[in-house]
């Protein structure tokens, strides 16, 4: 991780100990970004708001989870601090729980970038550029993404004016990485071959896409449909039936990709003609009207959850065979998309990976 921002390839004693999380000895850490918190005028999170506030407090905070906030939490470029904080004080509330409990980690992202480079004094939170998790198999390190971006690194005070005072008062959407196919390709890949060099896990957020080991959805749904069919000739009965409809169900979700993306970023790959390697991660955001996306990882296992209001999911979910929780008493389930063993995965990346970087 050749940038200053990253503190590649330093001894222990030289990162900063305060953005060091040790779960080598057991642990559970959350890592959620781009909640985009606003007003309530335009307000990206009004979604799923209510939602996030009861799910941290009473799943994570209760059960002892670490929480990293992954940038673009407050949604500065559009609107003040302290409006945000007035609007979304319940949020901070459970914020605040994480924070006295000493389990909570905020990292800047571009649109909150203002804290890092020039926290007000009332501000309650440490704020970090890049955490490093110690899970005791592979280093894990968390950082927004924006920073790979070359735009970001010279117009990002200009793009802050624009949409503040020229983009918001009229309504209009600004244009960002997480809209474009081109520009969230640029931004993982170059994560991804960061991760290579570096031989650790980039826990990304910025282009609202969801990554597990590498793969978005689009490629993630090939590989399973593939899986699917290898298995097929060999089951009978209610396991060849639940194939079909997973087959079925995973082919309408891959069609619904096809028309959202451009066909050319389609066909590219974030590690052109070789075997993918499990090195990056991408928690999502917590913007989508049906749900929301999620990394969880201890010194065992990593996975990528999405949280949805029963009855309200995405089709995929319910009928592709995940495994589902539902938070007792409350209206919201907890699906657990992709999971895997951190020592497999470093086992992949070792062998993968291996003379694949400079």
């Amino acid at each position: 991780m050749r940038d200053t921002f990253f503190y590649s390839r330093l001894a222990e004693d030289e990162f900063p100990q305060g953005s060091i999380i040790d779960i080598s000895r057991g642990g559970k850490v959350l890592i959620i970004s781009d909640l985009h918190m606003g007003t309530g005028t335009r307000d990206d999170l009004l979604y799923n708001g209510e939602m996030l506030i009861c799910v941290l407090e009473e799943y994570y905070f209760k059960n002892g989870w670490i929480l990293v906030l992954n940038g673009d939490i407050e949604e500065l470029f559009k609107f003040p601090m302290d409006f945000i904080r007035e609007k979304w004080a319940n949020l901070y509330r459970v914020f605040n729980l994480f924070e006295e409990a000493g389990r909570l980690y905020k990292i800047a992202g571009n649109h909150d970038e203002q804290l890092l480079l020039k926290k007000p004094e009332s501000y309650p939170y440490q704020i970090h550029s890049v955490v490093k998790i110690d899970t005791g198999t592979i280093p894990a390190y968390v950082y927004h993404g924006h920073q790979l971006s070359e735009v970001y690194k010279r117009f990002s005070t200009l793009m802050r004016v624009v949409i503040r005072y020229i983009l918001t008062p009229f309504g209009i959407r600004n244009i960002s990485d997480s809209r474009s196919p081109h520009k969230r390709f640029h931004i993982e890949k170059k994560a991804y071959a960061l991760s290579l060099e570096n031989d650790c896990l980039s826990i990304i957020g910025h282009t609202h896409r969801p990554l597990f080991e590498s793969l978005g959805r689009f490629d993630y749904i090939k590989f399973e449909i593939e899986r699917l069919c290898h298995d097929y000739p060999s089951c009978a009965g209610e396991d060849k039936l639940r194939i079909e409809n997973e087959v079925t169900t995973l082919r309408e979700e891959l069609g619904k990709l096809k028309r959202s993306e451009r066909r050319d970023v389609l066909r590219q790959s974030l590690y052109g003609d070789e075997l993918p390697v499990p090195c990056l991660f991408n928690s999502g955001c917590v913007l989508g009207k049906k749900g929301f996306t999620a990394i969880e990882i201890t010194n065992e296992d990593i996975a990528l959850v999405y949280w949805f209001t029963e009855g309200k999911n995405k089709k995929f979910v319910t009928r592709g065979g995940y495994k589902i929780d539902a938070l007792t008493g409350k209206p919201y389930q907890r699906a657990v998309l992709n999971h895997n063993k951190l020592d497999y995965i470093l086992a992949r990346i070792k062998l993968l990976g291996r003379n694949r970087h400079g």
